[in-house]
């Protein structure tokens, strides 16, 4: 079994991930969670688009920072690409950090998550949302995205 086949397959059924450009929410939201709307930044032109992007990025980098133990990895689900590995905690220390793979949804599904499942983002390119899930992963990261973005559900 490959990594994509190892994590992709119980991705899919405990979140019952169901691809889609008009039906939403594509993943059942799990408890807790908040999905952040993400449209006003999709609304911006550029630079603020890209300034809004690489805030959302820097900003859940520093959460998972903050509540992930060092060395801890996260499961990277790209959904038209190869599924890896990512430390937070070492990129973080790079000094010109380039995302493989980012957080903010910008053109595909873009997930991470621990490999046990319970936190993690998930990101919705069409209905322009980032779900937030896990504690503390929520009441770390929620606060502030939604200090400046507007808040499309929760599941708490």
């Amino acid at each position: 079994m490959d990594a994509d086949d190892e994590y992709r397959t119980p991705f899919y059924q405990r979140f019952g991930f169901r691809p889609s450009m008009h039906s939403w929410p594509a993943i059942t939201e799990p408890t807790p969670s908040v999905t952040v709307d993400l449209g006003p930044i999709f609304a911006s032109g550029h630079p603020q688009f890209a300034a809004g992007a690489d805030a959302v990025n820097s900003l859940t980098l520093l959460a998972l920072v903050r509540v992930l133990e060092p060395g801890t990895s996260l499961i990277v689900l790209d959904w038209q690409h190869q599924t890896y590995r990512f430390w937070p905690h070492r990129f973080a220390c790079q000094p010109n950090p380039q995302w493989p793979t980012d957080v903010f949804p910008n053109g595909d599904y873009y997930t991470f998550l621990t490999e046990d499942m319970s936190n993690g983002t998930f990101g919705h390119p069409w209905e322009q949302t980032l779900c937030v899930f896990g504690e503390p992963l929520v009441s770390t990261l929620v606060p502030v995205l939604t200090s400046w973005l507007p808040i499309k559900r929760t599941s708490r």
